[in-house]
């Protein structure tokens, strides 16, 4: 519990989960996988259930505790939500924790807990009386969703705060399908397959345990993610670009799909470094520049692809039950800002086109504005584009669900 509360802790100071945990990780290289598991389910799980803690501690603690109290309570009050049946040891281990860090505050920690187990109908009342609390969002994202999907937002918001589908997609130069879909189920791990061929696993596992992983015969990678490949459709010879290509999932997939000229570029030498790992791990080549993608005239030579991949910075407000950490770090503001470094990338990418060729808008947001009215204004800024239908509709929004994470898509056409 101490652990995953500084992890929480971290985000309410305005850190990033992920790295905070990988950081975390590498302190500890002794954890066993199940203590791994159990921290990072424990942190994600509280994240996750964005304003049922802070419903009840408005009621509780006049004034906010320090960060690790706070992201300590926070934690204790989504363990007790888990298991009830064990809130006597979630109290206890929660004093342990605060006595570790902040021995001072165990009394207020311990008096806390107590009061919600005494008051456990007023906090049912409590909770559900918030509409951040039911929504497990924040009150202007629950608004930006409700306009923008108003027949889905609620399922749209109720799968923002569920746990993620684990989803392969299988190296095709190296495998077939079918054949490795069945040594999965022969290790204890059946899966389904989709319609455009991502096998949809029955239950998320560590990569670890994956037979063929290691070897690049599979990738781990949303099914939602996996149309991309699918839309664009490359040609055998044709040149293509993926302008924001890291960790590579997408750009592997282009390559395992067609024998092509692909340059990625990646804004930072960290990820572009991802991105090459990804590549040799699955046998496949590329030409990987570490280049902001907006400054065409210092990676571009002047030869213009056949098709572009503009997989852009975004909200990520579709796959934030991966990132539960965004519910608490965005802000409304944010949205406005996103929406216009999309723009400059699409309209700089566009310069390096072919006529004739296609483009790829993709994010893996639900908010319009990063999304329809994103694509409607660039087609108000470029009269020698059009949009092409997918599947008879002028876009493709997939919902976050079951299945698959929150994506958009949209086909560009350059006139010849």
């Amino acid at each position: 519990m101490l652990q995953a509360a500084q992890l929480v802790a971290g985000v309410l100071e305005g850190g990033n989960l992920t790295d905070a945990y990988e950081k975390l990780l590498k302190a500890q290289p002794d954890w066993a996988d199940a203590t791994r598991g159990a921290v990072r389910d424990l942190a994600w799980s509280t994240l996750r259930d964005y304003g049922r803690g802070d419903a009840v501690l408005g009621h509780l603690v006049p004034k906010l505790p320090p960060p690790f109290i706070h992201g300590l309570l926070l934690v204790a009050l989504c363990r007790l939500a888990q298991r009830p049946e064990q809130a006597h040891t979630v109290v206890d281990q929660a004093v342990n924790a605060a006595a570790a860090l902040m021995p001072g505050l165990k009394g207020m920690v311990n008096g806390v807990l107590r009061n919600v187990l005494r008051q456990a109908e007023a906090v049912r009342g409590w909770q559900a009386e918030d509409e951040e609390s039911r929504y497990a969002h924040p009150r202007w994202w629950i608004a930006e969703v409700r306009a923008a999907h108003p027949q889905d937002w609620e399922a749209v918001l109720a799968a923002g705060g569920s746990h993620p589908p684990m989803s392969l997609r299988i190296n095709r130069r190296r495998a077939a399908v079918e054949g490795e879909a069945g040594q999965l189920a022969a290790a204890g791990l059946p899966g389904r397959l989709l319609e455009h061929g991502a096998l949809l696993l029955e239950r998320p596992v560590a990569v670890g345990r994956l037979p063929g992983y290691a070897e690049g015969r599979l990738s781990v990678q949303d099914a939602g993610a996996q149309w991309a490949a699918r839309l664009l459709a490359p040609r055998a010879g044709e040149r293509v670009l993926d302008a924001c290509a890291a960790p590579g999932g997408k750009a592997a997939h282009l390559l395992e799909s067609a024998d092509i000229d692909l340059l990625a570029l990646e804004l930072e030498p960290q990820r572009t470094a991802r991105i090459q790992a990804n590549l040799e791990r699955l046998g496949l080549r590329a030409r990987v520049k570490t280049a902001d993608c907006r400054d065409v005239d210092g990676w571009w030579d002047g030869r213009p692809f056949d098709r572009i991949l503009a997989d852009v910075p975004c909200s990520a407000s579709g796959v934030v039950r991966r990132h539960p950490d965004i519910k608490w770090l965005r802000r409304k503001e944010d949205i406005a800002a996103f929406a216009e470094q999309q723009a400059a990338i699409l309209d700089a990418l566009w310069r390096t086109l072919a006529p004739g060729g296609t483009m790829l808008y993709v994010t893996c947001s639900v908010f319009d504005a990063e999304n329809g009215a994103q694509v409607e204004r660039f087609l108000a800024r470029h009269m020698d584009a059009e949009r092409l239908p997918i599947d008879g509709r002028p876009a493709f929004q997939l919902l976050p669900n079951a299945e698959h994470d929150g994506f958009y898509y949209a086909l560009l056409r350059k006139s010849a």
